[in-house]
């Protein structure tokens, strides 16, 4: 497929790492909240490979804060999402689906409790800085609402332990997933998560101090010879292989939570108040009409820019795939569908049209690895 330039501006911002991923061989972008995010480092397929076995360096700046604080601020971020947050603890990330007043998704951000009255929201790629200012002006809420100047460095793969406690020492290695704190860089606190967006393992930095940011994204690369570092990005077969959701891809604002398989992040059962609560629970209480699954495609080449029908043996409709791309672990193409009630079960034999071919295939439960 060919490839063409992206065009820079102010409204489609770099990010301070982007000088640096460029001399690096970054060879794709995509855009994510107005901000570029590399896409590509040459082979899709052997970065893969490199990120299961080693370590890697992301630029995810594209992975913006809105910062929620104020006396009201509990009281919004918990509107927000169906999650109950009445618990949570400082300190923490906490996965949450953020749903309107339909139970529609607007955005599946993690949720850091910096302190009681404030937070930060990580977000995917939709504008909740919008969404929350309009409810906090609805509710009159007592609250402030910005997107602070923190630009995300991934550091992502098996050897990304070792390379951190390099840099930090031995008590990076004793956070905890999904959990945060502040560490010390040449004088100057970051905060750390044990988190990121793959299955291999690794940390998020959350970069304030932009000088500071960057000297420590050049040190990672001057000390991580022995750990193979390489620059990288998010990979799309790694993601699909380990079940992790993008938002805007496979789930959108006319999706709910119980059908993405979002249950565990769903309290119906508490006393807290959140838009769409009533709305869920009658979904519920109907049962999900289709739902989110796994596809294992009979091909071996796909390149998916729109959603493809889904289909049965009798060539009638039964959902739609949303993503996909070649699986080296099963030599095949996978795929992410919502497919309707009752052709959801495992084993399910489906039909989809690639590249002007008919292909076989059967429905698997997430994540495939």
């Amino acid at each position: 497929m060919k490839n063409f330039s992206v065009a820079k501006s102010r409204r489609l911002r770099s990010t301070p790492y982007t000088s640096r991923i460029e001399k690096q061989g970054v060879t794709a972008y995509t855009t994510y909240n107005h901000m570029l995010l590399p896409a590509a480092f040459g082979s899709l397929e052997e970065s893969y490979h490199h990120l299961k076995k080693n370590v890697q360096i992301w630029d995810v700046a594209g992975e913006r804060q809105v910062e929620i604080s104020g006396q009201d601020s509990a009281k919004l971020v918990q509107l927000m999402t169906c999650r109950d947050l009445s618990k949570s603890k400082i300190g923490r990330c906490y996965y949450c689906p953020i749903i309107d007043d339909n139970a529609g998704i607007i955005n599946d951000p993690v949720v850091l409790k910096l302190s009681e009255d404030r937070w930060w929201i990580s977000i995917a790629d939709s504008d909740v800085i919008l969404f929350a200012k309009g409810l906090a002006i609805g509710n009159n809420f007592d609250v402030e609402i910005s997107e602070p100047n923190v630009d995300i460095m991934a550091v992502q793969g098996p050897k990304s332990f070792g390379l951190m406690e390099k840099v930090f020492g031995e008590k990076i290695k004793q956070l905890k997933f999904f959990g945060f704190d502040f560490y010390d860089f040449k004088g100057t606190k970051h905060l750390i998560a044990r988190s990121g967006w793959s299955k291999q393992g690794g940390y998020e930095i959350y970069v304030e101090n932009t000088e500071s940011g960057l000297e420590l994204y050049d040190h990672l690369f001057e000390i991580g010879g022995e750990f193979d570092v390489k620059p990288g990005c998010p990979n799309l077969i790694e993601r699909i292989e380990s079940g992790l959701l993008s938002y805007g891809n496979d789930m959108d604002m006319f999706d709910n939570p119980l059908e993405c398989g979002f249950d565990k992040y769903v309290n119906l059962e508490t006393d807290v108040n959140f838009l769409g609560k009533e709305k869920l629970k009658k979904i519920k209480s109907d049962g999900i009409k289709r739902k989110l699954v796994g596809l294992i495609i009979d091909t071996n080449e796909i390149s998916l820019t729109k959603s493809l029908k889904v289909k049965d043996d009798k060539d009638n409709i039964i959902g739609e795939l949303r993503s996909a791309c070649f699986s080296p672990h099963f030599n095949k193409v996978i795929g992410i569908a919502m497919i309707n009630k009752p052709f959801w079960s495992l084993s399910q034999s489906i039909k989809i049209e690639i590249n002007s071919k008919m292909c076989d295939g059967k429905v698997c439960d997430l994540p495939f690895i």
